[in-house]
């Protein structure tokens, strides 16, 4: 009886070649249904974020009285609306102003940062969590706050109004939220290396330039782009200082201008506001891969 009981039950070949094909359809079928929701939330946020791009770009190339219909393609390709823009007196002014200020400040910056963020990312000394500390403070303060007293230093004692100047030179001084993005980047960087050129007879300043800075190319290019972008885009300062100068005016500030000149004449605005853009989004497009491996990689100590 009981090696009745204990013999195992047969169980039918095709019942189970059923059963393990079912899950394993259902396994796929998961997978793909998965795969498309992924892939149509991607393509949504894409459409989302280039649409208006495509809005732009494309009012830009209609003519006077197409562009105020509502027609979302150009009857005729008018490329001659980027010529009238770049015709208009002071456009290029703006553009070298906006050069100037952009790619000057972001070399001051960056230089003048990385020597701050590495004394507080690989320094051990009194007072160093106190300075860590002013410098997360000073990301805090609004810059709407020091205005007054910064325009009244730069105006009526240096009298350097009417020019971007008073906004170049503090970015040879450090800037708060560069020095501290690029300490978070350093602390990823093993001591051993710089111990290792120290042994070899490294010196500080030769330990940063020899060893630091090849590691942290990501992290200044972050920073770097950080800075560009933020100075190509800055209106507040230009019409705090410029705004009475129209040969030291910057594209952003300009721009406002030239809409007000231009209201009705949507194409031109739109080939205006392209112009703006586009060496942002072409620095962007070629310095991306470095962006983004700069910011990832600064939160992964500290």
């Amino acid at each position: 009886m009981s090696q009745v009981l204990d013999k195992p039950v047969p169980v039918d070949a095709s019942t189970a070649r059923s059963g393990g094909s079912g899950s394993e359809r259902a396994a796929r079928r998961r997978a793909v249904l998965e795969w498309i929701a992924v892939h149509a939330l991607g393509v949504a946020a894409a459409l989302f974020f280039t649409l208006p791009f495509v809005f732009v770009v494309l009012t830009s190339l209609m003519s006077d009285q197409q562009a105020l219909t509502r027609d979302l393609v150009p009857n005729t390709w008018e490329w001659g609306n980027y010529r009238q823009v770049l015709d208009t007196p002071g456009f290029l002014t703006w553009w070298r102003n906006t050069l100037l200020y952009a790619g000057l400040g972001t070399v001051l910056t960056v230089v003048s940062s990385v020597p701050v963020a590495y004394a507080l990312a690989k320094f051990r000394f009194r007072g160093r969590n106190l300075a860590l500390m002013l410098v997360i403070s000073m990301m805090m303060l609004p810059p709407q706050v020091v205005v007054i007293p910064m325009y009244l230093f730069w105006a009526k004692q240096l009298d350097l109004s009417g020019s971007l100047w008073p906004l170049i030179v503090p970015m040879a001084f450090g800037d708060a939220f560069s020095i501290f993005l690029l300490r978070q980047f350093l602390t990823t960087i093993p001591n051993e290396y710089l111990d290792a050129a120290r042994v070899d007879g490294c010196g500080e300043l030769r330990t940063l330039l020899r060893v630091v800075l090849p590691m942290a190319k990501p992290g200044i290019a972050a920073v770097a782009l950080f800075q560009f972008f933020y100075a190509w885009n800055d209106y507040f300062g230009p019409q705090i200082y410029a705004s009475e100068n129209p040969a030291a005016w910057t594209l952003s500030y300009g721009l406002e201008s030239f809409k007000g000149a231009h209201h009705t004449d949507w194409n031109l605005t739109m080939a205006a506001t392209v112009l703006v853009m586009a060496p942002v989004i072409l620095v962007f497009f070629f310095a991306q891969k470095a962006f983004v491996e700069g910011v990832t990689l600064t939160g992964v100590k500290g």
